[in-house]
């Protein structure tokens, strides 16, 4: 999945409408590069899991190294991030450099643990379930 098409997919995540743009060819399955096979941190929608997430908060992973951010709250951030060596990451977040261990890494679950400062924050994450639409904001 390229930048593009994780982008048309948070946008219908949105409710946008954007399949009458879509050419014929974009139904069709996406063939995946063998070395991303093995790797299931990426290009799966991950949602952040527990009572401290904002709803929604979810992140994106692209084999092409754009990271992208988003929650039924804050407008979508597109970051680069690049996996560090088998067990961390790291991405760009507001001119900083955000260092993370992969705790925990299944098709089922993913848990960082997010090194910001002096502090460690454990992040919790499974796939998102589809369909998922944001609850309506309050006014």
């Amino acid at each position: 999945m390229d930048t593009k098409a994780a982008i048309i997919a948070l946008m219908s995540v949105w409710g946008v409408g954007v399949a009458s743009c879509l050419p014929t060819a974009a139904e069709e399955p996406a063939i995946e590069d063998e070395g991303d096979a093995d790797n299931p941190l990426l290009n799966k929608v991950w949602v952040q899991q527990g009572d401290s997430a904002s709803p929604g908060t979810m992140q994106i992973f692209l084999a092409d190294g754009t990271l992208v951010s988003d929650s039924c709250w804050e407008t979508y951030r597109l970051s680069k991030w690049q996996q560090v060596s088998d067990t961390a990451i790291s991405w760009e977040e507001d001119g900083m450099t955000i260092n993370a261990d992969i705790s925990s890494l299944t098709a089922d679950e993913l848990v960082l643990s997010l090194k910001l400062g002096n502090d460690v924050v454990e992040q919790r994450f499974a796939p998102a379930e589809v369909p998922t639409v944001c609850p309506d904001m309050p006014r």
